[in-house]
């Protein structure tokens, strides 16, 4: 396998120098299985499993590889197997917080180029999700395209297009039919060998069928979605990088129905740049855009040039954002008390000896 059809660049090349002084060599992650990893490499497909010394130096779940990583490994395949000694730099990550009260990051995929944000022209379509995958997907460092797959399922797809455009300023918007073989041909300048596109939406909005389609081969299952509420069923269990044929790297994600912020430092303002502009034009600085005189957000939501659930959406997602760095910082704060406590504690048994 030649590792520049898969993603290997000048930049993990001049990363990985020291390592390839030493003898070892460099792999891309196909699949997580429980800390198991199937790598691509040039001498094919590993298994592989990260070293002792990795697994000791880890202290979250970002020090591990995930779908996506390039990594240093030492192969043997002989044995078809390998042992992962280290990560690369990364040159994007997309994250979410884990589900549930636990403040912890999950790395969707690392290393992609373009994001395609899927969501389905059926009576599923959400903008406000939209809104929240876009916010993620700016700040994972990838590009952002959305895609509204099932275009044969709706009625009026310009005026879908155009609620779109109004939440993604700037950002690339392909309506197509996986199913019925409409408007893939917009797809493929980012369908490119060496180039990696990671497929990202809720279940059932045809990420699956649009692989398949895009493979040639029905490779991945797919099931029906729910006629009562069009909402889909997973499919997709787990993330894997597939290489196709032609050339390009898709990686295909379980549904997200739940996802919940991890970070979104520089991309919120990005992401409401219009709802920011306009609190920059209120009479107060401390206005809190309710009842204020010379509030330049109430103005706007009731002349109809902001949508007043986007403003809502505004404001939801930056109370999320600052509850989720609250607890952030208390976790750091306990970790630091932690490791100096652990500091003193050695300290203290060197001293007895």
């Amino acid at each position: 396998m030649n590792l520049q059809t898969i993603g290997w660049t000048s930049f993990f090349e001049e990363a990985f120098t020291p390592f390839h002084e030493e003898g070892l060599s460099a792999g891309r992650v196909a699949l997580e299985h429980k800390r198991m990893y199937r790598v691509f490499t040039e001498q094919g497909e590993l298994l592989a499993e990260v070293s002792g010394k990795l697994r000791h130096l880890a202290e979250s779940r970002e020090d591990y590889p995930a779908v996506g990583d390039w990594v240093v490994i030492s192969a043997r395949p002989h044995e078809k197997k390998a042992t992962i000694h280290a990560i690369l730099p990364r040159q994007s990550k997309f994250s979410r917080k884990v589900s549930g009260q636990t403040t912890e990051e999950q790395i969707v995929a690392t290393n992609i180029n373009t994001v395609f944000l899927v969501n389905a022209l059926n009576a599923d379509f959400n903008v406000r999700r939209i809104e929240r995958y876009l916010l993620m997907a700016w700040e994972s460092g990838a590009n952002p395209v959305i895609i509204l797959s099932k275009s044969d399922l709706c009625d009026d797809v310009p005026e879908k297009i155009r609620e779109v455009e109004s939440i993604a300023f700037g950002v690339p918007i392909h309506a197509i039919s996986a199913e019925q073989g409409l408007g893939l041909e917009q797809l493929e300048p980012y369908v490119k060998p060496g180039k990696t596109v990671a497929l990202l939406g809720s279940s059932g909005v045809g990420k699956s069928t649009l692989i398949n389609t895009l493979l040639g081969e029905p490779r991945q299952e797919v099931k029906d979605v729910r006629e009562e509420d069009d909402k889909g069923r997973h499919t997709t269990t787990h993330r894997e990088l597939i290489v196709l044929e032609q050339g390009g790297l898709l990686i295909d994600t379980p549904g997200m129905r739940e996802l919940q912020l991890w970070e979104a430092d520089g991309s919120f303002s990005h992401s409401f740049s219009d709802v920011e502009e306009l609190i920059e034009e209120c009479r107060f600085r401390d206005c809190t855009h309710n009842n204020e005189p010379g509030c330049a957000v109430r103005k706007a939501i009731a002349s109809g040039i902001l949508d007043e659930s986007r403003y809502n959406s505004y404001v939801k997602l930056q109370r999320e954002l600052a509850f989720l760095a609250r607890k952030e910082d208390k976790k750091a704060a306990l970790a630091e008390r932690s490791k100096w406590k652990k500091i003193a504690g050695d300290r203290t048994r060197f001293h007895r000896k």
